[in-house]
């Protein structure tokens, strides 16, 4: 069901809650470039589509004349300064995001070989919520996971038991 080299728990998780509140009927537009997640919500009968690849710090064209029921944003927001444009300019009525959350031992991630694979934002649970409340989103569902590690150490033992990702359902107020 879930390739090897993908994050087998991730997934799931995030494809159980999309199917418990996006219909297969609802139209999605995922933020960001197509990508192994929403290749799987589009093998499990889910109407998806992607942005361009463009800045959406800079460029709200994608969400301004979209035309889908749904916007769908996994695990992209912590890369945008300012989230919250795009977030306020959303013209679909519901909404489904994840992000990670802020590890108080750990530091936001930043890759060492992409200059484009960095977190801006790494948001505690009520930081996100407040975030969605000002951009004019009313959260009617939420789960948090954790992501465990198969190392050895006291930061991958904190992960067994310390929530690394937030996602939650919204509809437009």
């Amino acid at each position: 069901m879930y390739e090897n080299n993908h994050p087998k728990k991730r997934y799931r998780l995030t494809l159980d809650f999309v199917s418990q509140h996006i219909s297969k009927t609802d139209s999605i537009l995922d933020l960001g470039v197509k990508n192994p997640l929403s290749q799987l919500l589009k093998s499990k009968g889910f109407d998806i589509y992607n942005t361009g690849g463009e800045d959406l710090d800079i460029d709200f064209s994608s969400v301004e004349n979209s035309t889908t029921e749904v916007v769908s944003a996994f695990e992209i927001l912590e890369h945008l300064v300012a989230p919250f444009n795009v977030l306020s300019k959303i013209k679909s009525k519901k909404l489904i995001a994840s992000v990670p959350l802020k590890l108080w031992f750990a530091s936001a991630y930043k890759s060492k070989t992409d200059p484009w694979d960095r977190h801006f934002h790494e948001f505690e649970d009520w930081q996100f919520d407040w975030l969605l409340q000002k951009a004019g989103w009313q959260i009617k569902a939420t789960k948090k996971w954790t992501n465990p590690t198969k190392k050895i150490g006291f930061r991958p033992i904190l992960r067994w038991f310390t929530p690394r990702y937030y996602i939650i359902y919204a509809e437009k107020v």
